[in-house]
Parts: C-alpha cells; structure tokens; sequence
C-alpha cells in the first residue's frame, strides 16, 4: 500500500522565530484553490455565543477562511468516485480529498492516510476493504483500522477524525460492534454503522513545533494570561500577596477541578455502550 509521502521540514535559526519553527511537507497535497461550490463563508465569532459573551477564552483574529464541506456521511452508495486532488483544510488537522464521481457530482471527504490520486473509492455494503472505502462494520474484519464512525446508523461520522487517528474492531456479537477507539476506550457500536478503512491522513501533525507566537495569532489563538497573575474578581485563582499560588486548587475561571476531575455526566445515556473507560 503506498502511503503519503511527508515529513517535518525544520528551518536553521537565521532570525528568533525561525528558530523552533516547523512545517510538514506533503508531497501529495495539491497547491490548486479549493472547488468553490463546496465551500461556504465562515464569520468569525471570536469565542463568543449567541448572546455575544465568550465562552471560549483566548480567541480571535487569525487568517480569513473557507469553510469545506466535507461528506462525512459517505451516503453516496454503491457509484464509485476517482480522487482529484489531496487538499489542505485551514479547518482541521488532517487532510481532505476531492472525489469525482461518475455522475460527475464532486464531494470532499477525509483522506486516509495512502490514498493518493487517481485512486478509486466507493460507499456500500459490497465495496473492496481498500483504503478510502465506506462499508458497515458487518462488513469489516476485526483488525482493520477504521476512521469516520458513525455513533448511529444514517448519521454522519462523528469519531475518530482527527490527524493520524484510527480506531479498531475487536470483536463482534450479534449486531453489536466492540470498537477500540483512539483514546484507549473500548465502546459499543451498532453493526449497520458505517466506517471508512484506514488510517487518518496527516500522522505527522502531532510532531509539529508552531515556533513562535505570532503563528498562533494566525490560527486565530490570542496571548493567555496566568490565573494566578489575575485579581480576585477576575480568576478563583487571583489575588494575594507577592506570588501566592491562590490558596485554592488549581481551578478554571468558572471554578471547575482543573487536575484530573472527571466532568462526564454520570447519567448519561450513552455510559451503557461504554466496555472500558479510556486510559
């Protein structure tokens, strides 16, 4: 199976911001504009809900962008498409990959890591186990790395979407699917939930040094101020005398255990299909 091409380019420290800074160069990911009727405006909210008070901390500004609308339903069944172009998405952290189908209907959708151009994909109960292919979990063998899982039938993918990430069937009972997912957590899945084969594209953006500060103002990532260098009516953790530690565990600015308290609702209706809680 061929596999992308890519590696962390490091620069020689000629000036400061050189000095830590890193990119991956992807030999397979084209330099083309995206296709413009896949793509929608994105407004910036710079963390703030709609009621315009932030809810999430340290955002703002960052570089204009395109939202892509990715097809991770992969409900086109059963007509298979020819891969265009492997495209960087401003959006996420893998890579995305602009599909052709024969009725001439274009589509962008996850690239797996070793899908290249020119390959052939198709979604379908009856589909190849090749790379890039959506089939159920019925109809994968236990083993094979998967990507883009449904939680439920007829939805769209919502696990396991991230750079470099995969997921694993371990076994099979009934119509129930016991997937071990990235984090170490073992779960139920239904057999009729759909999976693409393959390993998430980009495995190298872990390694990554962003360099410097002005990289992050890009992404659209603002300046973090220290809890405890804050007042008291700003942070749990503010105030005091010279450089008090805040006379109260580590804490977020709501109050939250920030060390290892487990925030995850103990009546949640999906704690059912977890086998094993993540490491």
């Amino acid at each position: 199976m061929a596999r992308m091409v890519s590696r962390v380019k490091k620069y020689k420290p000629i000036t400061p911001g050189r000095r830590f800074y890193e990119v991956i160069i992807d030999k397979e990911v084209s330099d083309q504009k995206p296709h413009k009727p896949l793509l929608e405006p994105m407004r910036k909210k710079s963390g703030r809900n709609n009621r315009g008070r932030i809810t999430a901390p340290h955002r703002g500004g960052g570089e204009k962008r395109h939202y892509r609308i990715v097809d991770f339903r992969r409900d086109k069944k059963d007509i298979p498409g020819e891969v265009v172009s492997i495209q960087y998405d401003p959006n996420r952290t893998a890579n995305i990959a602009l599909i052709c189908y024969q009725d001439g209907e274009y589509r962008y959708i996850l690239a797996p890591d070793g899908l290249i151009v020119g390959n052939q994909v198709i979604s379908g109960t009856q589909a190849p186990l090749k790379v890039g292919n959506a089939l159920p979990l019925h109809r994968i063998p236990v083993g094979i790395e998967i990507h883009n899982v449904q939680i439920f039938p007829q939805t769209r993918g919502r696990m396991v979407r991230s750079a470099g990430s995969s997921a694993q069937i371990l076994a099979k009972e009934g119509n129930q699917a016991f997937v071990k997912l990235p984090s170490g957590e073992v779960r139920l899945f239904s057999t009729s939930c759909y999976a693409t084969i393959g390993r998430v594209s980009n495995p190298e953006h872990s390694k990554v040094s962003v360099g410097k500060a002005g990289r992050k103002r890009h992404m659209g990532r603002r300046p973090r101020t220290r809890a405890v260098a804050m007042n008291p009516h700003d942070h749990p953790m503010g105030g005091g005398e010279g450089k008090a530690s805040g006379g109260r565990p580590p804490c977020s600015r709501t109050g939250l255990i920030a060390k290892g308290k487990k925030t995850r609702n103990k009546k949640k209706a999906s704690n059912r299909l977890i086998v094993r809680r993540r490491k």
